[in-house]
């Protein structure tokens, strides 16, 4: 019997990719965990155009106009702020999801540019701590490996209340990844799969929250900025609450951001784009009049100078990244393609940080595999990589005739499509049109 060719085309509703999940989900029982970000398509950075100067604007000359891009954090109530030479750092990624020299290697291409690496889950590494000039401690809901004296050898305190991929989640690190020291400084048994909790124990609204960070300013000697990290949901009620609470800095976290593990239902189906977060945030900071006096820092699908210059751009102060920092480092290389193949999968399409086996050595506890990610060659690589961005965002402020990056605004800014119009509120390109607004 001759097929009929006009059923063979894929259903809108049941692609390939949902056939195949489908037909995982009734063979097993049990829900798809990952690593990595969502990989459905949002509207992003990558939506938005600068304007550049021309004769409204006046341009600055590259080579011989300065355009500066030092940025200081928490000096609200700090007496010791964070200063940076960089408005771009690198996001918390714990030891026991990332190994041991990839920390260290985040730390040094961290304090080669001036910039700060951030602690993760699971407590403070003596590599990270010896190699990072400035380093964030951040303090989670599980609590692991949290002691006072690490607070104290911090630059910054980050609380987390949620995470981009899955804000109302915990973590997850799987039983292979947790080695003796990993469950050392976390406290737990070797080789068991642990969930961290989803809510903090000592507090249970903003309320408490304000309690809990003046103890935090207590155990410092009130030097050290707070952070409350805050995954993308409810922007405009989220920020005025961390700042009641006495926030120095709200570091904002969209749906595009990674995670070492979670389900895929989290990553794919909660939270919003880091474009509409941006501007509901810096938003409610304006209603506060707090704008440029908490700082804001957006993570969450950062990739190039030009995401950044869009974020700074939107009312930023400064960005954060995680996933494209690691792939600075090797994630998804082409490289030992057949360890790719060993796990079901190939380099550009990797998102097994979760399974311990990284072919890369980046997301691995495994001594053999970390071994092929030397601290010294990845700090290298990423700190080209932070050149780049930086020597691309300070082109692109100049090009709006901006001397400093953080002088970047909306108005330098259109959108390609009606979607990111709407979402990040400037004007759809070619017209005056901001959809939404009358």
């Amino acid at each position: 019997m001759s097929v009929d060719r006009r059923t063979l085309r894929p259903s809108a509703t049941f692609p390939d990719h949902v056939l195949a999940e489908i037909h995982r989900a009734a063979d097993r029982g049990v829900y798809e965990i990952r690593g990595f970000g969502t990989k459905r398509h949002l509207p992003g950075f990558d939506d938005l155009l600068f304007l550049g100067a021309s004769m409204s604007r006046y341009p600055l000359e590259g080579y011989r106009e300065r355009c500066d891009t030092d940025v200081v954090l928490g000096d609200r109530f700090a007496s010791r702020p964070v200063e940076l030479a960089i408005p771009i750092t690198v996001a918390g990624m714990s030891f026991g999801a990332l190994g041991a020299n990839a920390k260290e290697a985040i730390g040094r291409a961290c304090t080669a540019m001036g910039t700060s690496s951030t602690t993760g889950d699971g407590g403070m590494t003596e590599e990270e701590r010896r190699s990072s000039k400035t380093l964030v401690y951040q303090v989670l809901p599980s609590r692991y490996g949290m002691n006072p004296d690490d607070l104290r050898r911090a630059d910054a305190i980050e609380i987390v209340v949620g995470q981009g991929a899955k804000p109302g989640g915990g973590g997850m690190l799987l039983g292979q990844k947790i080695t003796e020291r990993v469950a050392g400084m976390r406290d737990l048994p070797v080789g068991i799969d642990q969930r961290s909790a989803c809510r903090h124990p000592d507090w249970t609204g903003p309320d408490d929250l304000a309690i809990k960070i003046r103890e935090l300013r207590e155990i410092t000697d009130w030097e050290k900025p707070v952070y409350i990290k805050i995954g993308a949901s409810r922007p405009q009620y989220d920020v005025p609450l961390a700042v009641k609470a006495g926030a120095d800095v709200v570091v904002l976290d969209g749906m595009q951001g990674g995670t070492a593990a979670t389900q895929d239902v989290f990553i794919e189906h909660v939270g919003i784009p880091t474009l509409p977060a941006v501007r509901r945030a810096v938003e409610a900071l304006q209603e506060l009049d707090m704008h440029r006096k908490v700082q804001l820092v957006v993570s969450g699908g950062i990739r190039t100078g030009a995401d950044v210059a869009k974020a700074l751009a939107l009312g930023a102060d400064a960005v954060s990244i995680g996933s494209a920092a690691m792939v600075a480092l090797g994630c998804n290389r082409p490289v030992h393609v057949e360890d790719y193949h060993a796990i079901g999968t190939e380099p550009g399409a990797c998102h097994h940080c979760h399974t311990g086996r990284c072919p890369v050595g980046v997301t691995t506890q495994d001594a053999d595999l970390e071994a092929r990610l030397d601290p010294e060659q990845g700090a290298r690589r990423l700190r080209n990589y932070l050149t780049v961005m930086v020597l691309e965002l300070q082109t692109i402020a100049r090009a709006n005739g901006k001397s400093h990056v953080l002088n970047l605004e909306p108005e330098d800014l259109v959108a390609l499509t009606v979607e990111a119009a709407a979402m990040a509120g400037v004007p759809l390109a070619g017209t005056d049109w901001i959809p939404g607004r009358e």
